[in-house]
């Protein structure tokens, strides 16, 4: 693996190499008034709190079959609920339904979802909501998520890609991803893709026009990222597209943050001298950049105080031109709204701006956030533990600056007391960090690679010490 300085870009030179300009946006409309036809009723702008974008929602051409995909796209990994008669949780399909025609009005066409997401049941509710709308007015990106030895089988894997046409009711899929290679190393890709012939499924599928693109995700090692790229350049397969991660803060801090990551900057760079378009996930670093430290929320605001702190993560994730588009998991309408018009259209990060988030970057990684980004691969919890929920409070007080660090601070007893009462808001006692018996099955499904127990014990003493008063 080569990771010369060839393959780098400086900050100064980001936008010239990725194409800032207006060349490499297209601007294009999108398809509109779908709702209008179909008799449903949008007044979600009706919200004091937002604000009407300045134009259409800015596209961008994948350049191997030329279909034009909106810079945001829908994730539908998280997804709103309701209560049902009998305690349960469920997805609220209704409030799904509100959120698609939203989307599909203000012109997002890319929706993301996997046969795993939302304990299974993401692709039917994703099914219902479109299958309302004429099939060639969106995309269509679900997975292979094959990652239980039970499902390596080949007939099992099939299995699985059938069940994703049948729940999303429809008879091809735009973008299929062959989901988390990297994750178990080369020996989950051999087991997953290879020794059962899957990967050649697909790519005849791909020939046969059930699949109109084939690409993958990526988590984990390295060398199973670089041999997949060897194999397009050695024209075993040719990737359509690949999904990363990036972010402000993990084009160079990926490592730092966790060491089984790699930077995004060498990601998206090899990439993009290949010419595969990037599909980008966790542009908030599962909420973490939506949330920043004072000191650098003072500084986004003094920029542009109109706009969201979360807004400059997705324009820093829109701006290189290899980017075909920014998944958002957008639970609720004001996520949408605001994401919205951060798109529409897309102001690309200048040259100062892009200087300024390395600085903030620098600044937010010397903070001992946990580098969860509540994916919730990690749940359920045999014990009940809401692990994300726990990592979610620490991450926000400890970026807020709302952490207690001695009983000398002036401000301790107010901090002590926040930090306690908003902890026990955020999670349910019987769900709390102390019942954490260190099985250590959180661990081997967790993408960032995060040693969840030993985090857990970190957070629980944190928290005794509040209690004892005693820090």
């Amino acid at each position: 693996m080569n990771k010369g300085t060839d393959n780098n870009i400086s900050r100064r030179t980001f936008l010239r190499t990725l194409g800032m300009g207006a060349a490499s946006t297209a601007l294009l409309s999108c398809h509109r008034n779908v709702s209008d036809r179909i008799g449903l009723n949008d007044n979600a702008e009706s919200s004091t709190s937002f604000r009407a974008a300045n134009g259409p929602m800015t596209m961008r051409i994948n350049p191997s079959t030329g279909d034009s995909v909106s810079i945001l796209g829908y994730g539908f990994m998280r997804l709103p609920e309701i209560t049902d008669a009998s305690g349960e949780k469920i997805i609220d399909q209704e409030q799904v339904d509100r959120l698609v025609d939203h989307a599909m009005k203000h012109g997002i066409n890319y929706y993301d979802t996997s046969p795993v997401y939302c304990k299974g049941n993401s692709e039917h509710s994703l099914g219902i909501a479109l299958s309302r709308y004429p099939r060639d007015s969106y995309f269509i990106a679900t997975k292979m998520s094959n990652f239980a030895p039970k499902t390596w089988p080949r007939e099992e894997s099939i299995k699985m890609y059938r069940n994703s046409l049948k729940e999303l009711r429809t008879d091809y899929i735009d973008y299929m991803l062959l989901h988390a290679i990297g994750q178990g190393g080369m020996e989950a890709w051999e087991n997953r893709y290879i020794n059962n012939g899957i990967l050649d499924f697909l790519i005849g599928e791909r020939s046969a026009g059930k699949i109109k693109n084939l690409g993958f995700s990526y988590h984990g090692e390295i060398e199973v990222f670089d041999h997949l790229l060897k194999m397009h350049d050695d024209e075993i397969v040719k990737w359509d597209f690949a999904q990363i991660q990036l972010n402000y803060l993990d084009w160079k801090h990926a490592k730092q943050l966790n060491t089984r990551n790699t930077d995004a900057e060498y990601l998206y760079n090899e990439l993009h001298r290949r010419g595969i378009p990037a599909v980008i996930m966790e542009p908030l670093l599962g909420g973490r950049l939506a949330s920043v430290n004072d000191h650098v929320m003072a500084e986004f605001k003094r920029r542009r105080p109109d706009d969201s702190v979360a807004s400059w993560a997705f324009r820093f994730a829109g701006t290189p031109e290899g980017v075909l588009t920014v998944l958002s998991g957008m639970t609720y309408m004001e996520h949408l709204q605001d994401n919205l018009l951060t798109y529409s259209p897309l102001e690309s990060c200048t040259t100062d701006e892009l200087d300024m988030l390395n600085q903030a970057a620098d600044y937010l990684v010397k903070f001992p956030t946990v580098p969860c980004t509540s994916c919730q691969y990690c749940m359920p919890c045999p014990y009940g533990i809401d692990i994300p929920s726990i990592f979610s409070h620490y991450n926000k007080c400890v970026n807020e600056g709302r952490v207690p660090t001695s009983s000398s601070d002036p401000e301790y007893n107010r901090l002590r007391r926040a930090f306690l009462i908003g902890y026990d808001r955020a999670v349910p006692r019987l769900r709390q960090a102390n019942h954490c018996i260190g099985c250590r099955e959180c661990v081997k499904h967790c993408p960032q690679a995060i040693n969840i127990p030993g985090k857990m014990q970190e957070i629980d003493q944190y928290v005794e010490q509040l209690k004892q008063d005693t820090l």
